[in-house]
């Protein structure tokens, strides 16, 4: 007579059975651990660029957002994700499964992008920021969307009407600079716009699309400048003109746990 199993025997074969078809955890603790990994960035940043020139064999996947590339690493479609540090870390707050490694990027600054030739919008925006940093305005800014305690506070946006208009381009899937709050883009780049607006006696208007759709918008007249978090690059200044810098960042890889 056969002799039955138990449920703990029976338990433990099958966990043994599931332990053998498994395949090995991906770890990643490092830039060169990232060589032939499938790797998820957002179309157009410096950090699909970064991936593209420095890692080897690595299977690329672009995403509209950070946010899109942080789901499917979620999933297990993708093993890591090349973003922004603060977006990176709003990521990782809101889903604890995540975490961040960081490692030896280039540190990189944010500058805001007007169309080539725009002389005396470039010069308004700079006062404007340059201004900021003089009267604290700056500081009471990153201590308002990047507080020490993680609670942010959005700033009010002012109300202006004027006839004068600028159209500021940007990419609502980039907090803590620009991200949806009900039905409103806020973020510091577009508190930071409506000083900018306000400086120059003008209204805003926030234009939301993808990130690699603001350069071609700004080069057709469809939008007045880019506040999105975007990083000067010898490439971009080739279709741009940057104000001077207003934020620095770097790159980090977000990693299940």
């Amino acid at each position: 007579m056969k002799k039955l199993l138990t449920v703990a025997a029976m338990a433990l074969l099958a966990a043994a059975a599931f332990a053998g078809g498994k395949k090995d955890a991906v770890v990643i603790n490092s830039v060169a651990d990232l060589q032939g990994k499938k790797i998820g960035v957002q179309a157009g940043t410096t950090g699909e660029l970064y991936v593209q020139e420095n890692v080897e064999g690595a299977k690329i996947s672009s995403f509209k957002s950070g946010i899109d590339a942080a789901l499917d690493l979620k999933n297990g479609a993708i093993d890591a994700v090349v973003l922004d540090e603060q977006p990176a870390k709003e990521i990782v707050a809101r889903n604890k499964d995540l975490k961040i490694v960081t490692d030896k990027f280039a540190r990189e600054e944010y500058a805001i992008a007007v169309k080539k030739g725009n002389t005396e919008l470039l010069e308004s925006i700079n006062a404007t920021i340059l201004n900021m940093k003089k009267n604290g305005d700056y500081e009471k800014l990153v201590n308002a969307f990047m507080p020490s305690d993680g609670n942010i506070v959005i700033p009010p946006a002012p109300f202006l009407t004027s006839s004068k208009i600028l159209r500021l381009g940007t990419n609502a899937a980039f907090p803590p600079f620009e991200y949806v709050e009900g039905k409103d883009i806020v973020g510091f780049d577009i508190t930071m716009g409506n000083i900018i607006a306000k400086d120059a006696k003008a209204a805003l208007i926030v234009v939301d699309m993808a990130f690699d759709s603001l350069i071609p918008a700004l080069s057709s007249g469809a939008i007045d400048f880019i506040a999105a978090g975007m990083s000067v690059t010898d490439e971009r200044k080739k279709n741009v003109d940057f104000s001077v810098p207003y934020f620095e960042s770097e790159q980090v890889i977000i990693v299940r746990k």
